[in-house]
């Protein structure tokens, strides 16, 4: 099946209107990926080597977006929406370069697997002029049906055209289908447009393939990976699917979660074997994590690199550009920003580090906070192996700290510190004895006033 050409024909031109949004449909995202860039995944996976994608409403969305989640694939405008094999039709130039395999996909299905796409292509190998994708659902009411006869596929009946007969059938159309490439135009060329709208059914080339004398089969697929999304609703139950799946994936790899359902991953996540994942830990896009690392509960990462072995949280946050290397530890209610914290360094408690290196075997005080941020520039803070800042300093960026140095507790610090230097950046202390209790007098006094 690898030497096999395929192209992939994803259909999504959805409005958003029963989204309630003025996006593309498809453009909303499970897992931070939208829909039909997990569709287009999935068709990749099956070994689809180019994309088109029919568009309507959003045209220029859906083209800016494909240039990011599947750079070359080709846009092809379904001007009126005239059916579904009407669509496939507005990639009638794709489908003419006569590719072996062609799937019809529909950006609206972002729980579709590579698998029964595979499954399909398989039976293209074997002979097939179409293969039809079908599932079980709970109830079949309203699905179309998917009329087999000697083991051939014959038609496929919408509900309220079957017999009482078909109405028991439990296998349904999910919409999905592999055709020959050899057969792809004459048999979408030769759909009428009978129906009651005057549109042109995709679903027609079964009975017109199966009347040619072509072979039409079908293979099955589970209820949930066909699932169409038509409102938010049913949006957020498909990021559930897809949040389980991707747990127990991360699981069965060698991740520890100690409560699993609590824990949400996005679609690029990589985490490393012997992790240990607390409850209530949100994973933004871009998030890769080493072998052994211990996460905390109630931390939120995005964009961020986590090394062998490091500690994070509980209530950490780490944001874009946070590289955290071996046995590096970020404790709770710190923030960590396009900063590397170098192996073995230790940002304990309560802190910002943003724009910064913090070097090997720093220690990093409770409260301290790099100021890298002048209301229009960020500036950046070097913070040297071995270098000890204590509690609730603040590091005014541009700065370097040196190797072994030592900044005192309650500093503000707006020089460059030496290796093995001392900082002090605090306004003496002055002790004025008995003043104390003759201030509560006083203030005691105006009070009964």
């Amino acid at each position: 099946m690898t030497a096999r050409s395929c192209l992939s024909i994803i259909l999504a031109a959805g409005e958003g209107t029963r989204m309630k949004s003025a996006s593309p449909k498809v453009l909303h995202k499970i897992a931070g990926l939208p829909m039909v860039a997990h569709v287009a995944n999935a068709a990749k996976a099956a070994g689809a080597g180019d994309l088109a994608l029919v568009v309507g409403f959003g045209a220029e969305q859906m083209r800016e977006a494909a240039a990011s989640f599947a750079p070359g694939t080709e846009t092809f405008v379904q001007e009126e929406r005239l059916g579904t094999a009407h669509a496939v039709l507005a990639a009638r130039k794709a489908i003419a370069r006569g590719y072996d395999d062609i799937l019809v996909l529909f950006g609206d299905t972002p729980l579709l697997e590579a698998g029964s796409l595979s499954a399909a292509r398989t039976k293209l190998g074997e002979g097939a002029a179409v293969v039809v994708i079908g599932f079980r659902p709970p109830d079949p009411s309203g699905y179309g049906r998917l009329i087999e006869k000697n083991g051939k596929l014959v038609a496929i009946r919408e509900d309220k055209d079957c017999s009482d007969e078909e109405r028991k059938i439990g296998f349904c159309n999910a919409g999905i289908m592999a055709i020959s490439g050899a057969h792809a135009l004459k048999l979408l060329d030769a759909v009428g447009n009978a129906n009651a709208k005057g549109e042109f059914y995709l679903t027609d080339i079964v009975e017109i393939a199966d009347a040619a004398g072509l072979a039409v089969t079908a293979t099955e697929a589970s209820f949930e990976s066909v699932l169409g999304i038509n409102n938010r609703a049913e949006l957020a139950e498909a990021e559930a699917i897809w949040q389980k799946r991707k747990r127990r994936e991360m699981m069965l790899s060698g991740v520890t979660m100690i409560a699993p359902e609590t824990v949400f991953f996005s679609h690029d996540t990589e985490i490393g074997a012997e992790t240990i994942i607390e409850p209530s830990v949100f994973f933004g896009p871009g998030v890769k994590v080493a072998s052994g690392v211990k996460i905390h509960a109630f931390s939120h990462i995005e964009g961020a690199l986590i090394g062998p072995s490091a500690d994070v949280g509980p209530f950490a946050r780490l944001r874009p550009g946070a590289d955290l290397r071996e046995k590096a530890k970020v404790g709770n209610f710190c923030e960590v920003k396009k900063a590397t914290i170098e192996a073995g360094a230790k940002v304990n408690h309560l802190t910002y580090i943003g724009d910064a290196r913090v070097g090997q075997g720093a220690n990093i005080g409770a409260g301290t906070i790099t100021c890298n941020y002048d209301g229009y520039s960020k500036f950046f803070t070097d913070i040297g192996p071995g270098a000890f800042i204590g509690s609730n300093s603040s590091l005014v960026a541009p700065i370097t700290i040196g190797e072994r140095a030592y900044v005192a507790s309650g500093s503000v610090i707006t020089e460059n510190v030496p290796a093995d230097a001392l900082a002090f950046g605090r306004a003496r202390q002055k002790t004025l004895p008995d003043k104390a209790r003759e201030l509560r007098e006083r203030r005691a006094n105006a009070a009964k006033k």
